[in-house]
């Protein structure tokens, strides 16, 4: 793999070298390891937007359920629209810092990290329904998914394009958790510094250094990195020089390109699939906290043990995958993500019979959600790899169009990550949650059972049906057997 990472430039290659040869000398995949550093740094700021936002937006900013939805539909559309044009754009630019996947992420680093510390600081001392609060979320969603999208778009393609190999994806797949899991850990220590968002100062203290931190993570893909289709030519000229000579995509070849993507079947199965996936991830990340203060007393289960839960949430997708190399070596993800779904079934039903008032196996059963949604999830590069693999033979492309079909899933998926709450949210306050959500000031009691109770089946339900539906829409995938397949074309 060391071999795979071209350079240009006598000095910046001998100092590449060197770098190579010692992490070599580790026992460690240099490559593997410039790849995974923007996963580092991406999952540490992901990881808290996700899980906070929410609850920040609802309880300390007080935002209206009208300026929440307004700005979850503008979110929705923008997060739909931007992939597929950064998808083209990357695929087939002209400029530099888009069409190379590494400096895409060295230039677009910095512009994410100050996204994501959009959503932490308050623009005003809000009042309850401030109008100003439902444009600053939208501001926050919008300029947060458009960088976050700039810059994972690019690493997803460098997925693709750094090898041909299974074995080789499953190392990127390996590293890639390992620097997932020390970067979800952000939760955990984001809950225990902050006491769960009590102390803000100490919340917005932590959110400064994530981005700081995951910005130089960042940073070193974007000097390290290199995929196999970036210094294609003639000998002696650059990837860059290259890339300027080939001619630019006329419109029509670009709705084409999309047509053959979109007819393919295993990419439709695979979109249908994953829209339930970022669904359920959505669902999961936004809310857990929420229905965990609700549905669990504190005497049952005290804060400490709570931002452990949380922690557990966002650490432990990455241990169960590490764990699982063996099996996807032997089984090939195929089986191993529908084996989840019918775990998830499972559980849920399990879960509604017996009850809300087993507190710690709802602690259990909330964490296990987290833990098989994310780990399979963190799966499903491989299938569109395969995807993109089947795709540049059947259509005889000169290089993959790694960037257009991460887009045009992410087209279609996307929209989940805004319905999921927009969903919930109405859901709830249909059962006064507007006024039940300060479970400290709950007076009525009688309207808070019947809250408790919706949140239970929601809990229970939503898995259940939506892993249901996963497991029809999986099953004809067809592309099964790609683990028993050394390579499926030669790298260059």
């Amino acid at each position: 793999m060391a071999s795979e990472i071209p350079c240009t430039g006598a000095q910046t290659c001998g100092g590449r070298i060197n770098i190579v040869r010692h992490l070599l000398d580790l026992g460690v995949n240099p490559a593997a390891v410039a790849y995974s550093m923007t996963t580092l740094g991406a999952g540490m700021m992901n990881s808290i937007f996700s899980f906070y936002y929410v609850k920040l937006f609802l309880y300390k900013y007080s935002i209206s359920e009208g300026a929440f939805h307004q700005s979850q539909v503008v979110y929705m559309i923008w997060n739909a629209v931007n992939d597929p044009l950064f998808g083209y754009l990357q695929d087939n630019s002209r400029v530099a810092c888009c069409s190379r996947r590494r400096l895409s992420i060295l230039y677009g680093a910095p512009l994410y990290s100050l996204a994501f510390l959009l959503a932490w600081f308050p623009w005003r001392s809000y009042s309850p329904g401030d109008w100003l609060s439902g444009v600053h979320l939208m501001v926050a969603l919008c300029a947060f998914d458009g960088m976050l999208t700039f810059v994972l778009l690019a690493q997803c393609a460098l997925f693709a394009e750094i090898s041909g190999h299974h074995q080789s994806r499953l190392r990127l797949i390996k590293y890639n958790q390992v620097a997932s899991l020390i970067g979800s850990s952000s939760v955990l220590f984001c809950g225990l510094f902050s006491r769960n968002m009590e102390d803000y100062s100490a919340f917005q203290g932590v959110t400064v250094a994530v981005a700081v931190m995951g910005c130089c993570c960042m940073l070193y893909t974007g000097v390290n990195s290199e995929g196999r289709f970036d210094n294609k030519g003639s000998p002696g000229t650059s990837g860059t020089e290259q890339h300027d000579e080939q001619p630019a995509l006329s419109l029509s070849s670009v709705v084409s390109m999309t047509r053959q993507i979109l007819a393919d079947r295993n990419f439709q199965l695979f979109v249908l699939m994953n829209f339930f996936q970022v669904f359920m991830l959505a669902f999961f990340s936004n809310f857990t906290m929420i229905f965990t203060d609700h549905l669990i007393p504190a005497h049952a289960l005290p804060p400490l043990a709570k931002s452990l839960m949380y922690g557990a949430g966002f650490i432990c997708p990455q241990i169960l995958v590490l764990s699982s190399q063996s099996l996807l070596l032997k089984l090939g993800y195929y089986k191993i993500i529908l084996c989840t779904f019918y775990v998830e079934a499972v559980m849920a039903i399990v879960m509604l019979a017996l009850g809300p008032q087993h507190h710690y196996v709802l602690a259990v059963f909330l964490t296990a959600n987290m833990v098989i949604i994310q780990g399979a999830f963190s799966l499903f590069n491989l299938p569109l790899a395969d995807i993109i693999d089947l795709d540049l033979q059947k259509h005889k492309r000169r290089s993959p169009l790694s960037s257009m079909v991460f887009g045009t899933n992410a087209l279609f998926t996307k929209p989940a990550q805004s319905l999921a709450p927009m969903l919930v949210v109405t859901i709830l306050n249909n059962f006064n949650y507007e006024e039940l959500k300060d479970i400290t000031k709950a007076s009525n009691q009688e309207d808070a059972e019947s809250l408790h109770s919706v949140m239970f089946y929601l809990v229970c339900l939503v898995p259940l049906f939506i892993s249901t539906a996963q497991a029809l829409a999986w099953r004809p995938f067809s592309i099964r057997n790609s683990h028993t397949v050394d390579a499926k074309y030669i790298d260059g």
